[in-house]
């Protein structure tokens, strides 16, 4: 019966985000574009239950991205509503729309001039007739035997706020090293603070070819590394080019005649992305995501090879997945 309880508590929260799914509508894209839009920051109230979701949802705004913190509805009119600007969006939290304290509070917040949202499974409440927009949360039932305890109610409104979040981190671009930014207490966090030379392969240790030999050379050179690609220097040791696994296999596939005797220059791309030696690591990983590369030569003076950065080296084996595209 324990068992079978608990099943049924997971397998009504499950519907409850199922069906918000079809009340998603104009008012949550607008949400979005008014929070890309605001000069100020996005500010979350509820009390209870709701309150405690909309802590959990300013957090996770805060570290994806957009500045977001929680106001306490009672907090708020004795003196923190002075935090509040007319650059703002407010957001307000309250399945039935009838909290007393948020009621009393979002006519004052109108005062002031902010954007104000209400997420709410009352559409004709008290807080929706309030509200600029409404985000409609509602649930058909709790997953409480009593259909009193705020459960599947919660659960709605804190994935309710996992999309808008979501949604917010494609529009504004957010990225992975965005992310690592905004938790440097974290190892990957610290290890982004690094630069590029403190982990990078050095030039003596670096797959390289130089301009005039083989790719049989050069794959030959590859193997004996594994990192995936191997660097063309001119004869004196300046980056000329780079040939990655994805170059190769498309030489192949256009069925190069006497491919192995194919000097490295027609093959390599020539001007590859790089990176300076005091570069942060950080700026790696941009460079990297946003060309698609798992690979990044270092340069020194005059455009000669210090070094190789290895995605994996920055991330940590596993962490992300080679696609074999070129520079």
């Amino acid at each position: 019966m324990i068992i079978d309880n608990a099943k049924e508590v997971l397998k009504i929260e499950a519907e409850s985000i199922l069906n918000l799914v079809q009340k998603i509508d104009i008012s949550f894209e607008s949400l979005v574009k008014d929070i890309c839009q605001s000069r100020g920051r996005v500010i979350i109230t509820g009390i209870g239950k709701s309150g405690l979701i909309g802590r959990k949802i300013a957090a996770t705004l805060s570290s994806t991205g957009t500045n977001a913190f929680f106001l306490h509805p009672v907090e708020a009119v004795h003196g923190d509503l002075g935090m509040v600007s007319c650059d703002d969006v407010v957001i307000a939290i309250s399945n039935s729309g009838e909290t007393s304290e948020l009621n009393q509070l979002l006519p004052v917040i109108r005062e002031v001039g902010c954007r104000l949202a209400g997420f709410t499974g009352n559409l004709s409440s008290t807080m929706a007739q309030v509200c600029d927009l409404v985000i409609d949360t509602g649930v058909e039932r709790e997953a409480c035997p009593l259909n009193m305890a705020p459960t599947s109610s919660t659960t709605a409104q804190l994935a309710m706020g996992d999309a808008l979040a979501v949604a917010l981190i494609h529009e504004k671009k957010f990225k992975k090293s965005d992310f690592m930014k905004s938790h440097p207490g974290g190892a990957l966090g610290q290890r982004l603070a690094c630069k590029v030379g403190e982990i990078m392969f050095e030039a003596s240790t670096v797959p390289f070819v130089t301009m005039g030999n083989t790719m049989t050379q050069a794959i030959e050179e590859m193997d004996k590394f594994k990192l995936g690609a191997v660097i063309v220097l001119s004869q004196t040791k300046q980056l000329m080019g780079i040939i990655t696994d994805g170059d190769i296999r498309h030489c192949v596939a256009v069925s190069t005649p006497d491919f192995g005797q194919v000097a490295v220059e027609k093959v390599m791309t020539p001007t590859p992305h790089f990176l300076g030696i005091d570069a942060f690591l950080y700026d790696a990983l941009n460079l990297m995501e946003k060309y698609e590369i798992t690979v990044l030569p270092i340069v020194g003076e005059e455009n000669k090879l210090e070094g190789i950065l290895h995605l994996h080296d920055i991330l940590g084996k596993g962490s992300f997945k080679f696609n074999g595209g070129s520079q």
